[in-house]
């Protein structure tokens, strides 16, 4: 069963007549290939109030109360409609039809006049036809049944005066159905309210989280005026800005945009500052050095400093920091404030993640996925299925993460156009070596392995 979570602003609209109105916003995940994904939770801004709430999965009702005027509505009555109840006024019992035009859930919602939720039940599916609903409430009073379905709503007002010793919404039958007929059941649905106002109009912003290989993923931001019930989509797309966080600046003053891989958020370009996040210079390499921090630049290669950044020894890369191979590293190194340099460990979440994505392998081996994180220039031509410099460089970089051959340099600069390597903030059992990921022009894989520290490497900076 999908998991769904389901925003239903009621607004109690109290003058010469009284009566309820809802509008309702269903909430659903999708990845960059469409495909579903479960949402964990959902937080909700309305900017123009400047209120805040988190809708947590399974089904959450966010009730919202304002005061107007006005008769109560029904929408698309051709496809979604709640007849009259019978009787009405009635003595704590009374029935309802429900017309339904097409199979889906359908979320019946009973609140009292002051818009308290007093019973509630969603039925999946429901298939087209005309229901009996059988409704029993133990106060008298105005009431409001409401019922939802792919965005279409369609409500009734009755009274009761008296007690039918419970409120509850029941499935009577399907009216002119065989009386064996299996009877939808109710999805559990769990409902909260709150005391913060809404008004149609007000300009809403809507963020989701789910899980993606171990990581908890953020949705793009969505941020609209509600007016009326609708399905949102909230997009985990990988290859897209980061929500929330599109670029990133260091302390030099460059400007890097930012890509969402899985539930990781990373710079799309290589570092190139020449300071620490502190102000600190960080010198420039004349000699061979390892134990002591250095960048260096190959100034006559043909890649742009903007795409190739500068090459650090891991020294610089860290920044007087231990080792780490946590999740997140915590180590800060030469990354701007609020990233980190990344840990083996997370380098690792990022290729499987990558790896578990169809969309991003190439062949028959799940771990091919160096095409998918290739940049589409400057890479030396090789053939070969699934290399990054096969003749189908334009089928480079699904993933937009962008990875450039800047190369390496160890005593001279070498490889530039043949590959691209990333340190990370772990060090291998010897000390002397610590764990790199590189793309190849004629590797199918993303390398993964130790390498001497006094190598100079590209940096891709991770968001805290």
């Amino acid at each position: 069963m999908k998991k769904r979570i389901t925003l239903i602003t009621l607004l109690t609209l109290c003058a010469a007549t009284l009566f309820a109105q809802t509008v309702s916003v269903t909430f659903t995940g999708r990845d960059a290939q469409n495909h579903y994904l479960p949402l964990n939770r959902v937080v909700v801004s309305n900017l123009t109030k400047g209120w805040q709430e988190t809708l947590t999965w399974p089904d959450t009702v966010l009730v919202m109360t304002t005061t107007g005027i006005g008769d109560v509505e029904t929408q698309n009555f051709a496809s979604l409609h709640l007849s009259q109840n019978n009787p009405n006024p009635f003595d704590g019992t009374t029935f309802v039809n429900l017309n339904v035009a097409e199979q889906g859930d359908v979320e019946l919602v009973l609140t009292d006049i002051v818009g308290r939720i007093v019973g509630a039940n969603n039925y999946s599916p429901l298939q087209p036809g005309t229901h009996e609903i059988r409704i029993t409430l133990s106060t008298p009073g105005l009431y409001f049944l409401t019922a939802h379905q792919n965005g279409r709503t369609s409500s009734v007002k009755m009274v009761n005066r008296g007690n039918g010793g419970g409120n509850a919404i029941a499935f009577a039958g399907i009216v002119g159905a065989n009386n064996d007929s299996p009877l939808p059941q109710p999805k559990h649905v769990h409902r909260g309210a709150t005391d913060n106002p809404f008004d149609l109009g007000d300009q809403m912003e809507y963020v989701g989280y789910t899980m993606q290989n171990g990581v908890e993923a953020m949705s793009g931001h969505v941020t609209q005026a509600q007016n009326a019930s609708q399905t949102v989509v909230l997009t985990f797309g990988d290859g897209l800005l980061c929500p929330g966080m599109p670029t990133v600046t260091d302390i030099d003053g460059n400007v890097y945009n930012t890509v969402q891989i899985g539930g990781q958020c990373w710079m799309r370009e290589n570092l190139r500052t020449t300071h620490y996040s502190d102000g600190t210079a960080i010198p420039v390499d004349t000699t061979l050095s390892y134990t002591e921090p250095h960048y260096c630049d190959y100034t006559a290669s043909n890649i742009p400093l903007s795409e190739r950044g500068y090459l650090y020894n891991w020294s610089a890369a860290m920044h007087g920091t231990a080792s780490s191979n946590a999740v997140p590293s915590g180590v800060q190194g030469v990354c701007p404030v609020g990233w980190h340099l990344p840990s083996d460990a997370e380098w690792t979440q990022f290729t499987n993640y990558m790896s578990s994505q169809v969309a991003y392998t190439c062949g028959s081996s799940t771990n091919n996925i160096a095409k998918a994180l290739a940049s589409t220039m400057w890479w030396e031509s090789y053939s070969g299925e699934c290399f990054p410099g096969d003749q189908s460089v334009t089928a480079n970089n699904s993933s937009c993460f962008g990875v450039v051959p800047a190369g390496t340099y160890r005593e001279e600069f070498g490889h530039v156009g043949e590959q691209g390597g990333f340190w990370s903030s772990t060090e291998d059992t010897s000390g002397y070596a610590a764990q790199i990921r590189i793309a190849g022009y004629r590797n199918a894989y993303l390398v993964n392995g130790g390498v001497n520290k006094d190598y100079y490497y590209s940096v891709r900076c991770l968001r805290d």
